[in-house]
């Protein structure tokens, strides 16, 4: 079978226009970025009075490093929908160029289910998350120029951290020196509170209302000093004035596709932006959108974050699964990972079960997708059917990567049966509750933890985000994606095991808590068989390698 990047070549893309006006967006409200490209003005927002379609979220099991095909499957439901004439819209998540350029690779989907222009989309797309940088990091030098200038708010310990979006270890912990020396650590772009800002922000208004709320520091008496403080909030908000605009693009099949934001979901909320989910709800019948890595973060942070506030209610969710990432659960050498295994499998359902049982929690309108892959047997595939039926929920066989919109046409209508049930959606927690017992919440129900391990730092941290009345907030837990539990080897579905933070950082901003468990990083590496070393591009411009 032929690269990805060999078949989105191959694509005989439409204008953006026509893909538009599959879409009934007018050309006045288009803002192109060359033939195949565009933004939507945010004035559109005005003459949009059709009922909100159904919400669809694609969501997966614990990722492995195999890939687990998220977002291959919800482009092929797009398009399988699209094939059965419903008026569909897939909404996902920009492309950062950390994994790019390390060992996941891009995030445009695969082989016959992807968003094309693929490598303008991988690599700079239309600059949002340059831009988000830049907004990141002039707020930093605004700070250090404040305290440099003479520091009359009395800044003493600086929080707000810049960032860059690559894969880059050195800027894990550096030194500032400039008449005053600190310490300053970068997160990557898609981990920082400027990107999450983007996209928890429903307007210019609320954009420039939560960047005012960012959290930069505390004095020497531990009085929080916020952005607004600076007199900065203006100046911030006009490099994102275009970042704030939805980005339509096409599919393989000319479907159009909207994509939008880019935070990670194991160390950030994991979510493509509030201003696309809505707007695609207004402009179709059927929203497909995902949220990253497994169903324990991206999904949990999807409903109990951006659903609690932006109060959206998923009509149905995809939990997507695969052979190999069950065995691979279930004990499976990787180099045996193909080999037919039963009783592997066996072990490693298990994993699937618990995220079934968590979704259950939120809503009872699930279909499990079984994403094919080359090496699946009949008899696997048969085995992990009847374990999910057992359990009285509906699975279909994607075979979209293949196939395109044919492979997932099966899927796409148990999904619109679902969407036709009483849409039953509900929230974990109430944000009015304990920091403590939010954080209790999630990991004893839906990470199965016994205990949640809080040192005497992390509840002064705690208590200061109450006394100043900051903590009827949801959180968000960052913890590595491999596992329910915050170590990466404990794989399958474990339970009774302790849960540590090592950190919690306000985002007043964004609105929410960041939790940070286990040994995960904000600054990721690249990785010793990184995928910049198999990228080219020759004299035509043509590149290769990227996937």
């Amino acid at each position: 079978m032929k690269t990805d990047i060999e078949i989105s070549n191959e694509c005989n893309m439409l204008n953006i226009k026509e893909i538009a006006s599959k879409l009934n967006i007018s050309e006045d409200y288009l803002e192109n970025y060359g033939k195949y490209k565009a933004k939507i003005n945010l004035d559109i927002d005005n003459i949009l009075n059709k009922e909100d379609g159904k919400l669809i979220l694609v969501t997966s099991i614990n990722p492995t490093p195999f890939g687990e095909g998220k977002t291959t499957v919800s482009i092929g439901i797009n398009d399988s929908l699209r094939n059965l004439g419903k008026n569909s819209l897939v909404v996902l998540r920009e492309p950062s160029l950390g994994p790019v350029f390390g060992i996941k690779g891009g995030a445009t989907g695969g082989g016959y289910s992807q968003v094309v222009p693929m490598e303008d989309i991988n690599l700079h797309f239309t600059g949002d998350i340059h831009a988000i940088e830049s907004a990141n990091n002039l707020l930093c030098a605004i700070i250090d120029n404040h305290i440099f200038q003479g520091n009359t708010l009395g800044i003493n310990r600086v929080v707000f951290n810049r960032c860059i979006d690559l894969n880059d270890r050195a800027l894990r912990n550096i030194t500032i020196n400039s008449r005053y020396s600190r310490k300053e650590q970068f997160n990557i772009t898609v981990a920082s509170e400027m990107m999450a800002i983007v996209c928890m922000s429903e307007n210019i208004e609320d954009l420039k209302y939560r960047i005012g709320n960012i959290l930069i520091g505390y004095t020497k008496d531990n009085k929080m000093i916020f952005a607004r403080d600076l007199d900065c909030v203006g100046a911030i908000a006009s490099l994102l004035k275009d970042a704030i605009k939805p980005n339509l693009v096409q599919t393989l099949e000319n479907n159009p596709a909207i994509i939008h934001g880019g935070p990670f979901a194991n160390i950030a909320h994991g979510c493509n932006s509030i201003i696309s989910t809505k707007l695609a709800l207004k402009l179709s019948d059927y929203v497909v959108t995902e949220a990253g890595f497994g169903a324990d973060l991206g999904a949990e942070k999807f409903f109990d974050i951006k659903c609690g506030i932006a109060n959206l209610k998923p009509n149905c969710v995809v939990i997507n699964a695969t052979i190999r990432s069950l065995k691979y659960n279930g004990g499976a050498d990787k180099n045996n990972i193909n080999v037919e295994n039963i009783e592997v499998l066996k072990l490693g359902v298990v994993n699937l079960e618990r995220h079934i049982e968590n979704i259950s929690k939120y809503t009872k309108n699930i279909v499990v997708c079984l994403n094919k892959f080359e090496y699946d047997t009949d008899l696997e595939i048969e085995y992990v059917k009847e374990f999910v039926k057992n359990m009285g929920y509906p699975i279909e066989v994607c075979n979209s990567f293949k196939e395109g919109s044919n492979g997932a046409i099966e899927l796409a209508k148990r999904i619109i049966e679902s969407c036709e049930k009483q849409n039953d959606f509900n929230i974990l927690y109430n944000y009015d509750d304990s920091i403590i017992n939010k954080i209790n919440k999630v990991c004893k129900e839906i990470y199965r933890a016994s205990n949640v391990i809080i040192n005497e730092a992390i509840k002064g941290k705690i208590k200061l985000i109450e006394e100043n009345n900051l903590d009827k907030l949801p959180i968000c837990i960052a913890k590595t994606q491999y596992s329910f539990t915050d170590d990466p080897k404990k794989l399958g579905a474990p339970n009774n095991f302790d849960m540590t933070i090592t950190d919690i950082r306000l985002c007043s901003g964004a609105g929410f808590i960041v939790v940070l468990m286990g040994n995960i990083m904000t600054m990721p590496g690249l990785g010793k068989n990184s995928t910049y070393l198999n990228m080219d591009i020759d004299n035509q411009g043509n590149i290769k390698g990227l996937f």
